[in-house]
């Protein structure tokens, strides 16, 4: 979390703390739900298959949220995140019955007055699954 009494501690470098989500097709149930993006790919595996994929794939945009998660319990809340941004280089393959590893890390790659730019990474199966990740929060 960023606050003032830490503001010593961050400097260009600093690396943040791993985290690592749980992915699994209960999530992508659930998510497809929410979103109520229920393509195929999402769950039904012949499909996926049938498409070229390797297997079900978890939503890119779930993807996004969990590391956004990560981002913001770092910054202590959602209203610290100034900007948030990535591409989707690979996608988080989910076979069925297991469950998935999505692994976030960050480093600190500017500091500012008032902010705090953190290049991240987000890996699943030792794959880089999201490119030109970054954040930039308040201090």
């Amino acid at each position: 979390m960023v606050d003032s009494g830490c503001a010593r501690m961050i400097e260009i470098g600093t690396a943040l703390p791993e985290h690592t989500f749980t992915v699994n097709r209960e999530l992508l149930k659930a998510y497809a739900d929410a979103s109520g993006d229920q393509n195929p790919i999402h769950q039904n595996e012949e499909f996926a298959v049938s498409v070229g994929l390797p297997n079900v794939i978890a939503h890119g945009m779930l993807t996004m949220a969990l590391v956004g998660k990560y981002v913001t319990d770092w910054a202590g809340g959602s209203g610290k995140v100034r900007h948030y941004g990535a591409r989707f280089i690979k996608p988080v393959i989910v076979p069925e019955g297991t469950d998935v590893d999505l692994t976030v890390n960050a480093v600190i790659s500017a500091v500012e007055e008032n902010s705090i730019t953190v290049d991240i990474t987000a890996t699943s199966a030792g794959v880089k699954v999201l490119g030109m990740a970054k954040a930039t929060v308040l201090r």
